[in-house]
């Protein structure tokens, strides 16, 4: 066969064009001029000619439909011989017949305006091209299926026209000037049954009734049309504010596993429906037969109807570069998408010699000497090698098509009704099960608004008796059952709850685990059942990336975004996000160390977005200083990157230049004003609640002056506070100082300020006297809220931290706010003993852990404590138990050797 890899040979494609193709021989035959250029390989002239004779006609329709006839057999003559010859890849071909439906779709319908009014403008009618034309991927004779909008302000008629009918008489003559087959043949046929509703719709449909259908009532079918769509021709600006009104129908956020469904059973009915032979030989379809054409296209299209709602980078119209992306975002293999890809394009070319014999739109392979005839034609030595050939193709897509439809033929268990529902209940031991049966059927009778539907409680009694035997284990049914209730009052589709846990497991079993586990995690599903959604991903129990790759996720913008919309996003990526963070540690998938470093690259992110989206708000009335900008220091947990579920973000409001500097906007302010306004705006971007809820609470208290002084202060008060007023709280509180929002510039200066406060000569004895008082005032005003309360309890990590800092100010030394570094820099000095920093790792871990397994710090019911025994890579909860004795132990063990006063614990 041909490749467009190896040198092109223009003779041998024209000789098998004539020998084994009427409808090339004719045409080569009519095309005299062309064909001249062709022998000679001279392409890029015949392109250029080709291309010319659609633009060769005057303003009425016979002339523009004799040119568009003579330019698309030019161009279907120019690309068969380049595809036979190997100089054209399969991709150039359907991208140019895609832009030659381009072409004629926009010339048909400004001639079928400009026939009924000639001097207007055209205008306010669209053509949405679907399918293979909305991907540029047509193939040789392929029909265009697009869908006619009209605009009635908008659309040129004469006076007395009313709109709609004008734009009916426009769509019939803009398909009879295209599919009319005349002397000169045909250009496209165009099926418009692709339109809403189309078997009682006019051919062309008003914008308006179209989004109204899009939006309201539209089948999970076209949504899967309209992954492929684009504005092709006619009005193609109006074009394109139509698909992005219409953008959240085709990508859903919140996964529609009622749609999902609808569209698995579309994808299986390809091979239900499918009567011919099961693989490649007489009779065979390489776009509908087993492992063919269209397997691929459904395989592609239902990963980006899972996932484009979440991802954009997924929203690809093309097969390949779809199929590419969900490789990158690792939703399938590699190997998947680069077989997949290969193999689709290898079937483009076969589909595409079968069509160029005749001309006709077949995708069948003929028997006995016409199937020989397409071998030759296409390069191969007889019809058993492109047999071959296609096996090995088909088997490769079947194989993942296999995997991706995975029919279940068994059927759903309905729940048992009547006093069989009361004695399931009484057997899986929950208290009184007379009336709790009642009360789960009371959840079906109209109160709850996702169970309305037949079809949704059906999809309720199918999963009902799993999902009672699975919370009848918890270690507090009711309690369980009461959190569930709750989510499904708040769900807004029964159906699609109930799909998603039927298509995944394991998934149900992460929801009970959520709900019996982990109370800050289920309250949180139960107000936003949604976050389910983000634990479809693969990437679900993955940590996070990057900081820069997190806040690229928040800050992506699409049309017609508002500040409002983008703090909303902040607070979607990072809810998801959290809370995923919060699964994978109940599951004990990852380090609660790993864990809490990513919870703290998650708040840097929201930080910097919501600074940069503050930032560009507050300067469209205020302007901005010049040579200035705001910068933000995190201190504690999130200096350190060791966020809990729990934690407040503190932080420190600093901008550079000068107090006297203004802005330049029409409002303009002073420095001062201008930055603790700002810093409110960003305050306020992260802690008050919005459509999506709050993200964090915010403590400033730590900056100069504490809540008596200024939001947000110069570099240099800053530095100048620091050097002369600070007390040694503030300089320990710096230890643990880290830039998290500023540019380069700002990062380096406030590093070096910051060093150079910390490596300050200061009196030992006044350090120590300090410390040892602030501890002592910390343990009579707050003590420790539980056992479990890693941090306030003596031989805790606020002893711990004290330590550490009282250590880095007296030896000037191991600078670092994360103390799974600085910990290791004072251990190699011989100023703490190893079991310090096992002991911190420990005490971490129960931090991170407890925060959502034990919120209350009392011990934990059975299941909770098992799951945070596992959490912090203990056996069982009694040895949990004891590694936090033995790690507090030695941190008294240390205060004592350290400060020679002996730390007054409990144990």
């Amino acid at each position: 066969m041909g490749s467009a890899h190896s040198s092109p040979d223009w003779q041998s494609a024209l000789d098998r064009a004539r020998a084994h193709s009427p409808f090339l021989c004719k045409a080569l035959d009519r095309q005299p001029e062309l064909a001249e250029l062709l022998e000679q390989g001279r392409s890029g002239e015949a392109m250029d000619r080709a291309r010319g004779l659609g633009a060769q006609s005057g303003e009425t329709g016979s002339d523009i439909g004799v040119a568009l006839r003579r330019e698309r057999l030019a161009i279907s003559t120019l690309l068969a011989i380049g595809d036979l010859a190997g100089a054209f890849p399969v991709e150039m071909v359907m991208e140019e017949l895609s832009d030659l439906a381009d072409r004629a779709l926009d010339s048909a319908i400004t001639a079928a305006m400009r026939k009924r009014v000639p001097d207007c403008e055209p205008g306010g009618m669209i053509g949405i091209a679907l399918g293979k034309h909305g991907a540029r991927e047509l193939n040789y004779s392929s029909d265009i299926d697009p869908i006619l909008l009209f605009d009635p302000e908008t659309l040129p008629r004469r006076e007395r026209d009313d709109p709609g009918e004008a734009a009916q008489r426009y769509a019939r003559e803009i398909v009879q000037l295209l599919s009319n087959n005349t002397a000169e043949g045909f250009v496209f046929r165009v099926d418009l049954r692709l339109r809403p509703a189309s078997e009682v719709s006019p051919l062309a449909i008003p914008l308006e009734a179209a989004l109204s259908h899009y939006e309201s009532s539209a089948l999970a079918w076209e949504r899967a049309a309209f992954i492929r769509s684009r504005a092709a021709a006619g009005d193609i600006a109006a074009g394109e504010q139509f698909l992005t009104a219409i953008r959240p129908f085709v990508w859903r956020r919140s996964l529609d596993f009622g749609a999902i469904d609808e569209i698995s059973r579309l994808t299986a009915q390809i091979r239900t429906t499918y009567s011919g032979p099961g693989e490649p030989g007489p009779g065979f379809n390489v776009k509908q037969g087993r492992g063919g054409i269209r397997e691929v296209e459904f395989f592609t299209q239902t990963h980006q109807l899972i996932h484009g709602g979440r991802n954009p980078s997924l929203r690809d119209r093309g097969t390949r570069a779809a199929l590419d992306a969900l490789a990158d975002a690792e939703i399938i293999k590699a190997d998947d998408a680069r077989e997949l890809g290969e193999a689709y394009n290898r079937l483009r070319t076969i589909e595409h010699r079968l069509q160029m014999v005749e001309d006709h739109q077949t995708h069948t392979l003929p028997a006995g000497d016409a199937l020989e005839n397409v071998a030759r034609l296409g390069g191969y030595t007889d019809a058993a090698a492109l047999l071959d050939d296609l096996r090995g193709l088909t088997e490769t897509v079947a194989g993942r098509f296999d995997k991706l439809i995975n029919v279940d033929d068994s059927q759903p268990v309905a729940m048992p009704g009547g006093d069989a529902l009361k004695d399931n209940l009484d057997q899986l031991g929950f208290p009184d099960p007379g009336d709790l049966s009642k009360r789960i059927r009371s959840w079906s009778d109209g109160k709850i608004r996702a169970l309305r539907s037949a079809a949704a409680i059906a999809a309720f009694e199918a999963i009902l008796p799993e999902l009672l035997e699975a919370l009848s284990e918890a270690t507090d049914p009711m309690r369980a059952l009461r959190r569930w209730e709750a989510f499904l009052t708040k769900t807004p589709s029964a159906i699609n709850l109930f799909r998603l846990l039927e298509a995944r497991p394991g998934l149900f079993d992460q929801l009970v685990r959520v709900l019996t586990l982990a109370d800050p995690l289920a309250d949180e599903l139960s107000q936003r059942p949604e976050l389910l959604d983000s634990l479809i991903d693969r990437s679900a129990l993955d940590l996070p990336g990057e900081v820069s790759e997190l806040a690229a996720s928040m800050a992506r913008k699409e049309a017609g975004d508002d500040y409002e919309r983008v703090l909303d996003r902040i607070r979607i990526v990072t809810g998801e996000k959290r809370f995923s963070l919060g699964l994978q540690l109940i599951e004990a998938t990852h380090d609660p160390l790993d864990i809490a470093a990513a919870l703290s690259r998650l708040a840097e992110a929201s930080l910097c977005v919501a600074v940069e989206a503050a930032s560009n708000e507050f300067a469209q009335l205020h302007g901005r200083i010049r040579g200035s900008e705001l910068a933000v220091i995190g201190l504690g947990r999130l200096g350190g990157g060791a966020l809990t579920h729990a934690s407040d973000l503190d932080i420190i409001y600093l901008f550079s230049g000068a107090h006297s500097a203004g802005s330049d906007g029409e409002r303009p302010l002073g420095a001062t004003l201008y930055y603790n306004r700002l810093a409110q705006r960003v305050t306020a971007a992260l802690s008050v609640p919005t459509a999506q809820g709050a993200l964090y609470e915010v403590d400033t208290r730590l900056r100069p002056q504490g809540a008596q002084g200024p939001l947000a202060v110069n570099m240099e008060s800053f530095a100048k506070y620091q050097r002369e007023d600070a007390w040694t709280w503030e300089h320990m509180a710096l230890t643990r100082a880290r830039v998290v929002a500023g540019s380069g510039d700002a990062r380096s200066k406030l590093d070096t300020i910051i060093a150079s406060v910390l490596e300050s000569e200061r009196d030992p004895v006044k350090l120590r006297r300090d410390v040892l008082t602030m501890r002592e005032d910390m343990a009579a005003h707050k003590p420790a809220k539980g056992p479990l309360d890693a941090k306030l309890r003596r031989g805790g990590l606020v002893d711990l931290e004290f330590l550490v800092h009282y250590l880095q100010l007296r030896e000037r030394t191991a600078f670092s706010p994360d103390l799974r570094r600085a910990l290791p820099l004072l251990m190699e000095q011989d100023l703490i003993p190893e079991d310090i920093v096992h002991a911190h790792d420990m005490l971490t871990r129960l931090l991170v852990s407890a925060r959502l397994l034990a919120p209350d710090l009392s011990e934990p019911a059975r299941g909770p404590a098992k799951a945070l025994a596992n959490a912090c890579n203990c056996a069982s909860y009694n040895d949990l138990v004891s590694a936090f004795d033995a790690a507090r132990g030695a941190v008294a063990d240390c205060w004592r050797r350290t400060f020679d006063v002996k730390l007054e614990t409990d144990l």
